[in-house]
């Protein structure tokens, strides 16, 4: 499961959807209608919001906006709280660094053209979602 804190801009097609379907996934755990990946660590940062649910809500939200922008359909009616106001979670720049190099190695080997549209981007815009702090990367993060 990689659910990015990396603004949903610089995903690719794969990206996106995958992020949009385990991002549904996710909302189902904290929703408690599901038993598997409760205790995946990427979801602890929503759990540690007052509203884990609208904290997802808002995050899908933010997915759905790119995929609008991109002429996709991605189903809004399956975010739980769609209007959800909730406040931003941060992210360490370290993090964003992880995710970052992540996500430019996954574009090298299957989207080169999109790779080449963020060459020039050093330190990526985070999801609406998150805030950026300094700090290094998250302790559930797992890359190498």
């Amino acid at each position: 499961m990689r659910i990015w804190s990396v603004h949903p801009r610089y995903l690719d097609r794969q990206a996106l959807v995958a992020c949009w379907r385990e991002t549904l996934l996710a909302q189902k755990v904290l929703c408690g209608e599901t038993r598997g990946y409760t205790r995946h660590p990427q979801l602890e940062r929503f759990q540690a919001q007052i509203d884990p649910v609208a904290s997802i809500g808002v995050y899908l939200e933010g997915i759905a906006v790119e995929a609008d922008a991109r002429g996709y359909r991605f189903d809004r009616s399956r975010i739980r709280r769609p209007d959800a106001i909730a406040a931003q979670i941060d992210v360490t720049d370290g993090q964003l660094a992880v995710e970052w190099r992540h996500l430019r190695s996954k574009l090298a080997a299957r989207s080169p053209e999109v790779l080449t549209r963020w060459q020039d981007v050093t330190s990526p815009d985070p999801h609406p979602s998150f805030r950026v702090v300094d700090g290094p990367p998250a302790t559930w993060e797992r890359a190498s």
